[in-house]
Parts: structure tokens; sequence; C-alpha cells
């Protein structure tokens, strides 16, 4: 390996992580709408360089996260409710067909995953903190989303999975328990390991379909 690809591989590194612990915090609001990103003091605080900070930014822009004004900095995007029923209306046709591909395979080399996962739904404490719930119920979409193996389809709703949950956070405290949302994944998940491909497009289709209706309805 050259010094050249040395660099860039280090580069990318930093970059992921600055990406991913800014993700978080934007997605559960620790950075709030409209807040300005200060990047000299994130950069020492998350010890990388202002190159892969830049990095990262710039995809998190791409993920309708933050927004760049000239002369005035980033900022973290405003949360935009009414931006709900566009991603819903994606995630109505994509969801369903993560989750037939994902039973198609029966979890694949996920399997045992998805069984621990289904283990500890069956037990979640509901009062845990809202904000491990939301960690939770990323945790398991994006499980289901990497069964599909397919690159496309996983990142496009990862991200509007993102979207929605920071949306959630945003009204959490007119919506009901987030608990109960993802307890809804049980018979999901139970679909997908038994192999019932129909019946997983179905029960996602109408977990999408939920979630909007009770954020509407909470508004």
């Amino acid at each position: 390996m050259t010094t050249l690809d040395t660099v860039n591989t280090n580069s990318e590194s930093l970059s992921a992580r600055a990406y991913r612990i800014l993700l978080d915090r934007l997605i559960m609001l620790d950075i709030q709408p409209g807040e300005p990103i200060m990047e000299k003091q994130l950069a020492e605080e998350m010890g990388v360089g202002r190159t892969p900070l830049r990095e990262a930014l710039k995809r998190l822009e791409a993920d309708h996260l933050v927004v760049t004004y000239p002369r005035r900095g980033t900022f973290a995007s405003q949360v935009d409710v009414t931006e709900l029923a566009h991603v819903s209306e994606i995630r109505q046709a994509l969801e369903p067909l993560a989750a037939r591909r994902a039973a198609e395979v029966k979890g694949g080399e996920m399997r045992a995953q998805l069984l621990e996962v289904l283990d500890e739904l069956k037990s979640l404490d509901p009062d845990q903190s809202q904000r491990d719930l939301l960690s939770y119920d990323l945790s398991v979409h994006r499980l289901i989303y990497s069964v599909t193996h397919n690159e496309h389809l996983s990142e496009t709703l990862i991200r509007l999975d993102n979207i929605a949950t920071r949306i959630w956070a945003a009204l959490s405290d007119r919506l009901p328990s987030l608990h109960e949302h993802i307890v809804e994944h049980t018979t999901l998940l139970e679909q997908i390991i038994a192999g019932e491909a129909e019946a997983a497009e179905q029960t996602a289709s109408e977990h999408v379909k939920n979630f909007y209706t009770m954020v509407r309805e909470a508004l």
C-alpha cells in the first residue's frame, strides 16, 4: 500500500467515525434543529481533523440532516414534520420489499442475530429512556435491511428511517409509547425467521402505515 493509500484509508476511517457520532447526535436531537455545527470544537472533541469532519458533514448534508449556507456555516437542519408524508410514501414501497427479501432467506447468516433480537423484544423494558428505545428501534430496522444484501436498498431505507426517527424524537412528548411501536417488530421477525415472505411483506407495510397514522393523529 502506498503512502497516499494509507492517508486515504485513515482519512476515510476518521470521516466514518465523525459521521457516526454526528449522525447519532442529530437523530437524537442532542444537536438541536437550527443549531450551528461548531467544526473546530467538534473536531477537537472527536479527535479528528477538519478534513475528515467536513467529509462527514458532506454525507450528512446528503442525508438532509445538516444544511450549509455560504459565508454562514453549517447548521442542523430543521425537523419538518410535513416531510414525513414523502418519507412514508417511499418507505411504504421499500420496507415491505426488504422484509420479503429477508424472509426469503430466513435471515440468512444473520438468523442467529435475529433470533437473539426476537428474544430481547419479548422482554423489552418499557421503562427504558426514550433515547435508548429510539436507538434500539434503529438497530432492529438496520439489522433487517442488512439481511437483504442489497446495498442500494439498505442505504436508502437507513436514510429514510433516520429522518423518520428524528421526527419521532422531536414529537416524542405528543406520541404514544415507543415501546409498543418497537414490540410490533416481534411478529415481523418471527415471519422473517420462518421464511413467510408474503406475511412479512404485509406486516412491514402495516408497520410503516401505523407509524405515519400515529404521527398524523398526534398533530
